[in-house]
């Protein structure tokens, strides 16, 4: 009598997940723009603030460079890797094949995309402890708001990587994809400088964004100036970014070969 060998969802992920870092590490381009452009951007910024007029809005270069860091590492570590990720992974027929094992669909997802959601909170750790010594930052005032923040990027981002991915052709392709969701982030959620130097106009249309409310709340968290209800607007835009982005997912994402 032959025996049969039961897998676990754990299991499974777990056993993806590695493969999946393996072939990360294969990858220097990938690798190099998750792990080391993070760390160069916000020393950008650090210097950028120092033109600007901080006090005037109540802020601090610290409060400024801190979510940006985060953003960057968001954008780059787990959006801008997994684009790539799942680009490669369906042109080269590995989901198509995953698929026809005992992996679900959102275990495929999931697995595959872990090495990059570790190393993206892994890098915001490392950046908020290095913010917090160099620029002399205090303790943050309500954590579990920048936690929440951070918790809800990565999903966010993670969503967002896989639903670019299904218009993008080629690996080589990703580096052109990916652009506007990177440059309009960065330039309007409050990275690049504060949207409270923007006209009103202007920044009510940006707290739109994607990612400003995770930049918004990650930066309450740190101030602790954020009221409840101050809260609840940022919280509800993310929450809804991250729902449609999971359903268009489910409604768009390829899984062989575009033609």
């Amino acid at each position: 009598m032959s025996g049969t060998v039961t897998t676990t969802p754990a299991g499974r992920l777990k056993a993806l997940a590695r493969a999946e870092l393996t072939l990360l590490g294969r990858t220097r381009g990938t690798l190099f723009a998750a792990l080391f452009v993070p760390l160069v951007l916000p020393l950008s910024v650090w210097s950028a603030t120092k033109d600007m007029d901080l006090d005037e809005y109540g802020l601090t270069a610290g409060t400024v460079v801190l979510p940006a860091a985060v953003g960057f590492s968001l954008l780059f570590a787990v959006y801008g890797a997994l684009v790539g990720v799942f680009t490669a992974r369906r042109e080269e027929l590995v989901l198509k094949r995953l698929r026809t094992g005992e992996l679900r669909d959102g275990e495929i997802l999931v697995g595959s995309g872990l090495p990059a959601v570790a190393t993206g909170l892994a890098q915001s750790l490392l950046l908020v402890v290095g913010c917090t010594v160099v620029l002399d930052i205090p303790a943050p005032r309500a954590p579990h708001l920048a936690v929440l923040a951070v918790l809800v990027g990565v999903v966010l981002c993670a969503a967002l990587a896989a639903l670019t991915s299904a218009f993008t052709r080629t690996t080589e392709s990703a580096q052109v994809t990916t652009l506007p969701l990177l440059l309009v982030s960065m330039l309007g959620s409050g990275m690049t400088f504060p949207l409270e130097m923007l006209p009103d106009n202007v920044a009510s249309v940006c707290e739109l964004l994607p990612l400003t409310p995770v930049i918004t709340l990650i930066r309450g968290g740190w101030t602790g100036e954020l009221a409840v209800s101050e809260t609840a607007g940022p919280a509800l835009i993310a929450l809804a970014w991250t729902a449609l982005a999971v359903f268009a997912v489910r409604r768009w994402f390829r899984w062989e070969p575009r033609r």
